[in-house]
């Protein structure tokens, strides 16, 4: 992906997830600012994969449950060799 050509429209879910994963607060409050908190978490709730501690801090501030989203479903799913 070429990072001139990103814009908030063109992948928000690829900000979000990174913004979450990787972001700082100040990050976080520009996203938030940008999108609105119900167009992330509908955002979070289609990703595949997601951080076990972004999924509980965006599950933590708006009040949703992990089994909401669809990363929690695909990791429960796919267990990783040293955690079976």
């Amino acid at each position: 992906m070429d990072i001139s050509q990103v814009t908030w429209d063109s992948c928000p879910s690829q900000i979000v997830q990174r913004v979450l994963e990787y972001g700082t607060l100040e990050d976080w409050r520009i996203t938030r600012n940008h999108y609105g908190l119900e167009r992330i978490v509908e955002i979070c709730k289609k990703l595949r994969t997601l951080d076990k501690k972004a999924l509980s801090y965006i599950c933590c501030i708006s009040n949703t449950n992990k089994e909401d989203y669809r990363c929690y479903h695909f990791s429960q799913s796919n267990p990783t060799l040293w955690n079976s």
